[in-house]
């Protein structure tokens, strides 16, 4: 749930003599559009305060003529701060995004003043994942929590090493941020490898698509998952917040305990964290999964000094986690394979802003070390892997510029150093990025018209060059790409959008597409690189309808993506006689992936919403029309749910058609449907707010496989599982 605060601002001539303002506006609920009744009103610099009546309105008459500020509170909410120059703020509506306690760990500022766009509004009504519905979806990991949202599914060798996967596109073709900045690790290089970002404390998760994303990345027909977590303040309250958090699950009898506290020092605020997981092996309807035991330890801190200009901050954070790939089939480490990771990363950010309230400036850096460590069951080490890597980042936000609404212009630096050690053959090697982009927005009319351009320049270079390698001549390599991607939205009606997406995408091979040669202890796999990789590249087009009707909310997308290079790491067939692995390479190929996703929500009865979403993703070889290795099936979630006030009942059906187009070396998946259901109840005591989700997932206890599992093998998905999860705010 969040809430939308319109307040509509009369500056009855500014410049004149009196300096008389008027402030009227409303208070409405953006789940239900009913008004709140009892939110305060109050102006600091006067004292004048109002409260908003039983339908939502307020007016308040003021006498200033310098910026002052209003503070918006509630005893539900987080309260809001705005900042209000009577001398050049002529704005008549503002919109402010305001989210319940009840509903995140954190006060979160979606924006001062509404500037979102037709597509930022569609793409938030179609793939991000919030309040209530965020907190009862949390799960064992990142991509668990979102394996129902459009279009996306989940890769995995194990219930730790699990990575989203957008429309049949992985590795990193999906960026992983947090708080806006790249997350670092090892997950998007092979299945083995987990998501070092703790989920339990998201404010809000954002799946993010279309122009806009090349602001970050050059996989434009890929995408972003924006994790937002706030570990920054961004904004000084006049006092603490405390929020106390905890979680059980029968499935893996895995609990997790968190505590976060956000401290204003004005002009300083101070936010800590400290979240602790563990998990014992999963039960599967089959029996238990050996080796599949996780434990997780994350902790952060992080002071910004805030004023006018805006603020300056800085965080730590400390990732630990400890993890099993389970074994016992062909190819396999007969008990499994254990995995140690940690992270230690320090972020540096500031914003500073300009002439107007939204035209900023904004500086982010962020060093990041890594260290993974793979262990043979008997506690050899099989391979290491240490990263040490630097982003540094500046961006000018601007808004009525010439004929642009609002934009973009920035420029991003990355330096890595990848070192790796054990019975792993890939060289050493460093690498360089250097990336121009701009986006833009213009609106004509019943027309919506965004663009985005992305200049970047990599160099990658290995510590140990080899001209007579077996796979190729391993050297430095140099890549020059240009990505770029264009919108166009049409508003038939007040509700109901169409738009189109055109877009041309490159991606520079991985330092392991590239030089990979020898075994990968913990893939069960004997990976080829291929030096001699050209970028991936591609062109991508989307067709969306959007229709938003007071009972009725639905969206359509339909997409073709026709990549001229599509690099892949494809089993061969092929057994190392050394190792007893498959042999899986590398190549670059011409390939297709297109197909259709959407959701419904139906208000039939009142409190009673049927909803429903499905994804379907067809992948080929263009050469011979074959099957792509690695496509999910076509899946989909159906439930009913009653709302009210404080309580949340529903069910669902999970389900997927069976996946026999296949790769000529990959298994084929049964398909499935399993039941769900979930309650959520929201209560207030002396003044703090807690919320309690009880959740029984799969409660048939069918048996199932993710066609994405690299161990479906022998490794269904996990039984019947009773999932709790409390959250208490001070």
């Amino acid at each position: 749930m969040k809430v939308i605060l319109f307040i509509l601002i009369f500056i009855n001539n500014p410049l004149a003599k009196s300096d008389l303002i008027v402030i009227e506006g409303v208070v409405l609920n953006a789940e239900t559009s009913e008004p709140i009744a009892n939110a305060v009103i109050y102006i600091p610099e006067n004292e004048a305060y109002t409260t908003t009546k039983s339908d939502g309105t307020f007016s308040l008459r003021i006498e200033l003529n310098q910026t002052f500020r209003i503070k918006v509170t509630h005893l539900a909410f987080q309260e809001k701060l705005i900042d209000i120059n009577p001398k050049s703020d002529n704005i008549k509506k503002i919109i402010i995004y305001l989210v319940p306690k009840t509903l995140n760990l954190s006060p979160v500022v979606i924006t001062d003043k509404n500037n979102l766009t037709i597509y930022d509004e569609i793409k938030d009504y179609s793939s991000t994942l919030r309040g209530k519905e965020l907190q009862r979806n949390l799960s064992q990991t990142l991509a668990s929590t979102l394996k129902n949202e459009i279009g996306l599914s989940v890769r995995s060798m194990g219930p730790a090493p699990s990575r989203p996967v957008f429309r049949g596109l992985g590795q990193d073709r999906i960026l992983l941020e947090e708080d806006g900045i790249k997350s670092i690790d090892l997950s998007a290089t092979s299945p083995d490898h987990a998501v070092t970002i703790e989920p339990f404390n998201s404010v809000r998760i954002e799946v993010l698509r279309g122009p806009k994303i090349l602001t970050k990345t050059s996989s434009s027909i890929g995408g972003i998952v924006n994790i937002i977590k706030d570990e920054l303040p961004k904004q000084l309250h006049n006092t603490y917040h405390l929020t106390l958090g905890g979680y059980v699950e029968s499935v893996n009898k895995g609990y997790l305990g968190s505590v976060q506290t956000e401290v204003p020092l004005n002009p300083f605020s101070t936010k800590f964290e400290l979240t602790k997981r563990k998990t014992s092996d999963i039960n599967t309807p089959e029996g238990q999964l050996n080796n599949s035991a996780s434990e997780i330890l994350n902790a952060s801190a992080g002071i910004s000094f805030i004023d006018e200009f805006g603020y300056i901050g800085s965080s730590f954070q400390l990732y630990e986690l400890d993890y099993g790939i389970p074994g016992g089939f062909i190819g396999a480490h007969p008990k499994g394979v254990n995995i140690d990771i940690q992270k230690k990363q320090l972020r540096v950010d500031s914003r500073v802003k300009l002439n107007d309230e939204n035209d900023f400036l904004q500086f982010s850096y962020k060093t990041i070390y890594y260290r993974q460590k793979e262990f043979e069951f008997s506690g050899r080490i099989g391979s290491e892997f240490r990263i040490i890597t630097n982003l540094a980042e500046i961006a000018l936000n601007h808004t009525n510029f010439s004929i642009f609404d609002e934009g973009i212009l920035g420029l991003s630096v990355e330096h890595r150093d990848f070192e790796i050690g054990g019975f792993v053959f890939t060289p050493p090697t460093s690498s360089f990025n250097i990336a121009a982009y701009i986006y833009e927005e213009i609106t004509l009319g019943k027309f919506n018209l965004n663009f985005g351009l992305r200049y970047s320049a990599d160099f990658i270079t290995p510590k140990i060059e080899n001209q007579y390698s077996k796979i190729g001549q391993i050297r430095k390599r140099n890549f020059s790409n240009i990505s770029g991607s264009t919108s166009l939205i049409y508003k038939l009606s007040d509700n109901v959008y169409i738009g189109a997406n055109l877009s041309k995408s490159s991606r520079v091979p991985t330092i392991e597409e590239l030089f990979s040669e020898g075994p990968h202890l913990a893939a069960y796999s004997y990976e080829v690189g291929n030096p001699e990789l050209s970028s991936e590249s591609g062109v991508g087009t989307e067709f969306f309808v959007y229709h938003k009707f007071e009972k009725l909310n639905f969206n359509i997308n339909f997409f073709y993506n026709n990549f001229s290079s599509f690099i892949i790491p494809r089993n061969s067939g092929e057994i190392n006689y050394q190792t007893f692995l498959p042999i899986y390479k590398t190549i670059g190929i011409a390939a297709l992936l297109f197909g259709f996703d959407g959701s419904f929500r139906w208000n039939f009865l009142e409190n009673y919403f049927l909803t429903h979403s499905m994804s379907y993703t067809k992948g080929m070889f263009r050469y011979n029309s074959k099957p792509l290795p690695q496509i999910p099936p076509f899946k989909g979630i159906t439930g009913i749910e009653f709302k009210a006030d404080e309580l949340t009942i529903g069910a669902n059906f999970e389900w997927a058609f069976r996946q026999d187009d296949v790769d000529i070396f990959e298994q084929p998946t049964a398909g499935y449907i399993i039941l769900n259901t979930f309650a959520q109840y929201l209560f207030y005591i002396n003044g703090s707010v807690s919320s309690v989700s009880i959740s029984l997932d799969n409660i048939l206890n069918s048996s199932y496989r993710n066609h994405l599992s690299r161990i479906k093998s022998i490794m269904p998905e996990g039984g019947f599982n009773i999932r709790i999860i409390y959250k208490l705010m001070i």
